[in-house]
Protein backbone atom coordinates (compact mmCIF):
# COMPACT_ATOMS: atom_id res chain seq x y z
CA UNK A 1 0.00 0.00 0.00
CA UNK A 2 1.64 3.43 -1.03
CA UNK A 3 1.26 6.37 1.94
CA UNK A 4 0.36 9.45 1.33
CA UNK A 5 2.72 11.90 0.81
CA UNK A 6 3.52 14.37 4.01
CA UNK A 7 3.41 17.70 3.06
CA UNK A 8 2.95 19.60 6.42
CA UNK A 9 5.05 20.26 9.51
CA UNK A 10 8.75 20.66 9.52
CA UNK A 11 9.32 17.03 8.51
CA UNK A 12 8.56 15.71 5.18
CA UNK A 13 7.30 12.46 4.32
CA UNK A 14 11.17 11.35 3.04
CA UNK A 15 12.40 12.76 6.03
CA UNK A 16 11.48 9.71 8.16
CA UNK A 17 13.34 7.22 6.29
CA UNK A 18 16.00 8.34 7.38
CA UNK A 19 17.57 7.04 10.63
CA UNK A 20 18.46 10.59 12.28
CA UNK A 21 14.93 11.75 12.04
CA UNK A 22 13.72 8.91 13.28
CA UNK A 23 15.67 9.17 16.34
CA UNK A 24 14.53 12.82 16.39
CA UNK A 25 10.67 11.95 16.60
CA UNK A 26 11.25 9.63 18.63
CA UNK A 27 13.02 11.70 21.27
CA UNK A 28 10.51 14.46 20.89
CA UNK A 29 7.31 12.24 21.45
CA UNK A 30 9.33 10.56 24.97
CA UNK A 31 9.65 14.43 26.06
CA UNK A 32 6.37 15.40 25.73
CA UNK A 33 5.31 11.67 27.10
CA UNK A 34 7.22 12.39 30.47
CA UNK A 35 6.06 15.75 30.90
CA UNK A 36 2.10 14.50 30.06
CA UNK A 37 3.15 11.95 32.97
CA UNK A 38 4.38 14.89 35.16
CA UNK A 39 1.39 16.94 34.97
CA UNK A 40 -1.29 14.65 35.17
CA UNK A 41 0.59 12.29 37.84
CA UNK A 42 -0.35 14.39 40.99
CA UNK A 43 -4.02 14.93 39.63
CA UNK A 44 -4.21 10.91 39.39
CA UNK A 45 -2.67 10.74 42.88
CA UNK A 46 -5.53 13.34 44.01
CA UNK A 47 -8.38 11.74 42.87
CA UNK A 48 -7.23 7.74 43.98
CA UNK A 49 -6.18 9.02 47.49
CA UNK A 50 -9.05 10.74 48.29
CA UNK A 51 -10.87 6.80 48.11
CA UNK A 52 -8.76 5.85 50.58
CA UNK A 53 -9.81 6.05 54.06
CA UNK A 54 -7.72 7.79 57.20
CA UNK A 55 -6.28 4.58 58.27
CA UNK A 56 -4.93 3.91 54.52
CA UNK A 57 -3.09 7.39 54.07
CA UNK A 58 -1.55 7.35 57.58
CA UNK A 59 -0.48 3.66 56.70
CA UNK A 60 3.36 3.15 57.45
CA UNK A 61 2.83 0.25 54.46
CA UNK A 62 1.76 2.74 51.92
CA UNK A 63 -0.03 1.92 48.99
CA UNK A 64 -0.93 3.26 45.58
CA UNK A 65 -4.73 2.41 45.12
CA UNK A 66 -7.22 1.99 48.23
CA UNK A 67 -8.31 -1.46 48.93
CA UNK A 68 -12.23 -0.29 47.58
CA UNK A 69 -13.36 1.84 45.34
CA UNK A 70 -16.52 3.33 47.58
CA UNK A 71 -17.93 5.86 44.57
CA UNK A 72 -20.56 6.30 46.98
CA UNK A 73 -18.49 8.40 49.44
CA UNK A 74 -18.80 11.49 46.98
CA UNK A 75 -22.12 11.44 47.72
CA UNK A 76 -21.46 11.11 51.13
CA UNK A 77 -18.76 13.93 51.61
CA UNK A 78 -21.26 16.09 49.55
CA UNK A 79 -24.19 16.01 51.22
CA UNK A 80 -22.02 15.73 54.83
CA UNK A 81 -21.07 19.57 53.42
CA UNK A 82 -23.63 20.89 51.69
CA UNK A 83 -21.10 21.44 48.70
CA UNK A 84 -24.66 21.95 46.68
CA UNK A 85 -25.16 25.40 47.80
CA UNK A 86 -21.01 26.40 47.31
CA UNK A 87 -21.49 24.95 43.68
CA UNK A 88 -24.71 27.43 42.82
CA UNK A 89 -22.72 30.41 44.62
CA UNK A 90 -19.88 29.32 42.54
CA UNK A 91 -21.85 29.15 39.07
CA UNK A 92 -23.57 32.33 40.15
CA UNK A 93 -20.15 34.34 39.73
CA UNK A 94 -18.66 32.15 37.19
CA UNK A 95 -21.89 33.05 34.58
CA UNK A 96 -21.44 36.46 35.68
CA UNK A 97 -17.74 36.70 35.03
CA UNK A 98 -17.97 35.24 32.02
CA UNK A 99 -20.62 37.24 30.61
CA UNK A 100 -18.58 40.16 31.60
CA UNK A 101 -15.23 39.30 29.87
CA UNK A 102 -17.42 38.40 26.61
CA UNK A 103 -18.83 41.49 26.83
CA UNK A 104 -16.98 44.37 27.94
CA UNK A 105 -13.42 42.50 26.73
CA UNK A 106 -15.08 41.98 22.86
CA UNK A 107 -16.71 46.00 23.46
CA UNK A 108 -13.04 47.16 23.67
CA UNK A 109 -11.10 45.38 21.25
CA UNK A 110 -13.89 45.85 18.59
CA UNK A 111 -13.67 49.80 19.19
CA UNK A 112 -9.64 49.20 18.79
CA UNK A 113 -9.19 46.86 16.02
CA UNK A 114 -12.46 47.80 13.67
CA UNK A 115 -13.73 50.99 14.75
CA UNK A 116 -10.35 53.18 15.41
CA UNK A 117 -11.94 56.12 17.28
CA UNK A 118 -9.42 59.60 17.42
CA UNK A 119 -6.99 58.23 20.50
CA UNK A 120 -7.56 54.72 20.04
CA UNK A 121 -3.98 54.21 19.95
CA UNK A 122 -2.92 55.64 23.42
CA UNK A 123 -5.90 53.70 25.16
CA UNK A 124 -4.35 50.23 23.34
CA UNK A 125 -0.49 51.34 24.45
CA UNK A 126 -2.67 51.40 28.25
CA UNK A 127 -4.01 48.05 27.94
CA UNK A 128 -0.69 46.46 26.67
CA UNK A 129 1.10 48.08 29.80
CA UNK A 130 -1.36 46.88 32.03
CA UNK A 131 0.60 43.17 31.40
CA UNK A 132 3.50 44.55 33.00
CA UNK A 133 1.73 44.96 36.22
CA UNK A 134 1.30 42.21 38.67
CA UNK A 135 -2.86 41.73 39.31
CA UNK A 136 -1.82 40.88 42.85
CA UNK A 137 -0.71 44.27 43.58
CA UNK A 138 -3.84 45.62 43.31
CA UNK A 139 -5.71 43.43 45.87
CA UNK A 140 -5.66 45.86 48.71
CA UNK A 141 -6.60 49.12 47.08
CA UNK A 142 -9.04 46.92 45.16
CA UNK A 143 -10.56 45.90 48.45
CA UNK A 144 -10.53 49.29 50.67
CA UNK A 145 -12.28 50.81 47.18
CA UNK A 146 -14.97 48.02 47.04
CA UNK A 147 -15.12 48.29 51.12
CA UNK A 148 -15.55 52.02 50.63
CA UNK A 149 -18.62 51.71 48.20
CA UNK A 150 -20.44 48.75 50.57
CA UNK A 151 -19.72 46.43 48.20
CA UNK A 152 -18.82 43.67 50.65
CA UNK A 153 -21.30 40.13 50.47
CA UNK A 154 -21.84 41.31 46.52
CA UNK A 155 -21.07 38.91 43.64
CA UNK A 156 -21.16 41.84 41.29
CA UNK A 157 -18.01 43.29 42.18
CA UNK A 158 -16.58 39.58 41.76
CA UNK A 159 -18.15 38.95 38.30
CA UNK A 160 -17.26 42.55 36.93
CA UNK A 161 -13.42 42.01 37.78
CA UNK A 162 -13.11 39.32 36.03
CA UNK A 163 -14.14 41.27 32.73
CA UNK A 164 -11.37 43.39 32.65
CA UNK A 165 -7.89 41.39 31.45
CA UNK A 166 -5.68 42.02 28.96
CA UNK A 167 -5.91 38.43 28.02
CA UNK A 168 -9.13 38.10 26.69
CA UNK A 169 -9.13 41.91 24.84
CA UNK A 170 -5.91 40.37 22.45
CA UNK A 171 -7.38 37.37 21.71
CA UNK A 172 -10.61 39.13 20.90
CA UNK A 173 -8.71 41.83 18.97
CA UNK A 174 -6.52 39.57 17.07
CA UNK A 175 -9.85 37.44 15.76
CA UNK A 176 -11.94 40.95 15.06
CA UNK A 177 -8.83 41.98 12.91
CA UNK A 178 -9.48 38.86 10.51
CA UNK A 179 -12.89 39.45 9.47
CA UNK A 180 -13.52 40.78 6.35
CA UNK A 181 -13.82 45.01 6.26
CA UNK A 182 -16.15 44.48 3.46
CA UNK A 183 -18.87 43.10 5.42
CA UNK A 184 -19.03 45.70 7.90
CA UNK A 185 -18.64 48.11 5.31
CA UNK A 186 -21.83 46.60 3.82
CA UNK A 187 -23.82 46.85 7.47
CA UNK A 188 -22.79 50.57 7.66
CA UNK A 189 -24.06 51.45 4.44
CA UNK A 190 -27.50 49.50 5.74
CA UNK A 191 -27.74 51.81 8.19
CA UNK A 192 -26.63 49.85 10.99
CA UNK A 193 -24.83 51.42 14.29
CA UNK A 194 -21.42 50.65 15.10
CA UNK A 195 -23.39 49.03 18.24
CA UNK A 196 -25.61 46.77 16.23
CA UNK A 197 -22.62 45.85 14.00
CA UNK A 198 -21.13 44.19 17.12
CA UNK A 199 -23.98 42.23 18.38
CA UNK A 200 -25.08 41.57 14.53
CA UNK A 201 -22.32 41.01 12.86
CA UNK A 202 -19.12 40.86 14.68
CA UNK A 203 -20.52 38.74 17.87
CA UNK A 204 -22.14 35.97 15.21
CA UNK A 205 -18.91 35.69 13.50
CA UNK A 206 -16.86 34.98 15.92
CA UNK A 207 -18.29 32.12 18.22
CA UNK A 208 -15.20 30.29 18.03
CA UNK A 209 -13.18 33.05 19.95
CA UNK A 210 -16.32 33.80 21.91
CA UNK A 211 -15.92 30.26 23.59
CA UNK A 212 -12.54 30.05 24.19
CA UNK A 213 -12.88 33.61 26.41
CA UNK A 214 -15.74 32.31 28.25
CA UNK A 215 -13.92 29.29 28.87
CA UNK A 216 -10.70 30.63 30.17
CA UNK A 217 -12.99 34.05 32.47
CA UNK A 218 -14.63 30.46 33.41
CA UNK A 219 -11.43 28.66 34.74
CA UNK A 220 -10.42 32.02 36.13
CA UNK A 221 -13.30 32.74 38.06
CA UNK A 222 -14.14 29.31 39.36
CA UNK A 223 -10.63 28.82 40.80
CA UNK A 224 -10.24 32.26 41.94
CA UNK A 225 -10.07 32.51 46.11
CA UNK A 226 -8.36 35.58 47.15
CA UNK A 227 -10.79 38.14 46.08
CA UNK A 228 -13.78 36.38 47.13
CA UNK A 229 -12.30 35.25 50.89
CA UNK A 230 -11.61 39.12 51.32
CA UNK A 231 -15.05 40.16 50.14
CA UNK A 232 -17.59 37.37 51.34
CA UNK A 233 -17.88 36.93 54.93
CA UNK A 234 -21.78 35.86 54.96
CA UNK A 235 -20.56 31.72 54.72
CA UNK A 236 -23.48 31.44 53.02
CA UNK A 237 -22.28 32.84 50.41
CA UNK A 238 -18.96 31.22 50.34
CA UNK A 239 -17.45 30.22 46.44
CA UNK A 240 -16.23 26.56 46.07
CA UNK A 241 -12.47 27.79 47.06
CA UNK A 242 -13.53 29.72 49.77
CA UNK A 243 -15.37 27.11 51.69
CA UNK A 244 -12.74 24.27 50.76
CA UNK A 245 -9.91 26.58 52.73
CA UNK A 246 -12.70 26.71 55.58
CA UNK A 247 -12.64 22.84 55.60
CA UNK A 248 -9.10 22.62 55.48
CA UNK A 249 -9.12 25.22 58.70
CA UNK A 250 -11.29 22.57 60.58
CA UNK A 251 -9.28 19.67 59.98
CA UNK A 252 -9.67 17.15 62.82
CA UNK A 253 -12.51 18.87 64.23
CA UNK A 254 -15.45 17.61 61.96
CA UNK A 255 -13.90 16.74 58.83
CA UNK A 256 -10.89 14.50 58.14
CA UNK A 257 -8.43 14.66 55.54
CA UNK A 258 -9.35 11.68 52.78
CA UNK A 259 -13.06 14.05 53.21
CA UNK A 260 -10.88 16.92 52.11
CA UNK A 261 -9.31 15.31 49.47
CA UNK A 262 -12.64 14.36 48.07
CA UNK A 263 -13.79 18.07 48.08
CA UNK A 264 -10.91 19.17 45.84
CA UNK A 265 -11.83 16.22 43.41
CA UNK A 266 -15.68 17.31 43.62
CA UNK A 267 -14.60 21.12 42.88
CA UNK A 268 -11.94 20.38 40.45
CA UNK A 269 -14.69 18.03 37.87
CA UNK A 270 -16.45 21.55 36.18
CA UNK A 271 -13.16 22.48 34.87
CA UNK A 272 -11.67 19.42 33.70
CA UNK A 273 -15.25 18.65 31.89
CA UNK A 274 -15.04 22.26 30.07
CA UNK A 275 -11.25 21.57 29.36
CA UNK A 276 -12.05 17.94 27.49
CA UNK A 277 -14.72 19.54 25.65
CA UNK A 278 -13.24 22.37 24.31
CA UNK A 279 -9.65 21.60 24.33
CA UNK A 280 -9.25 21.65 20.44
CA UNK A 281 -11.14 25.35 20.57
CA UNK A 282 -8.54 26.40 23.15
CA UNK A 283 -5.60 25.06 21.69
CA UNK A 284 -6.31 26.28 17.97
CA UNK A 285 -7.29 29.73 19.78
CA UNK A 286 -3.56 30.21 21.32
CA UNK A 287 -1.56 29.10 18.56
CA UNK A 288 -3.52 31.71 15.96
CA UNK A 289 -3.03 34.42 18.45
CA UNK A 290 0.16 33.84 18.88
CA UNK A 291 1.19 34.03 15.02
CA UNK A 292 -0.56 37.36 14.86
CA UNK A 293 1.15 38.50 17.59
Amino acid sequence: MKLKEKTTGLLNFSDYKKRRFRLLYWFFVLILAVAVFTALIPVFWLIVTSFKTVTEINSTNYTFFPAVFNIGKIWDVWQKENFGKYFLNSFIVTLGAMASAVLFNGLTAYVIALVKPRGYKVIYVLIMLSYMIPSITGIIPLFHWLSDLRMADNYLPLMLIWGANAFYFVNFKNYFESIPKSLLEAAKMDGCSDLKIFFKVVLPLSKPIVGVVAIFAMTAAWSDFLLPYLLLNDQDMYTVMVEIYNVQSSLGNGYTYDEFLMLLVISIIPQIIIFLIFQKQITNANATNGIKE
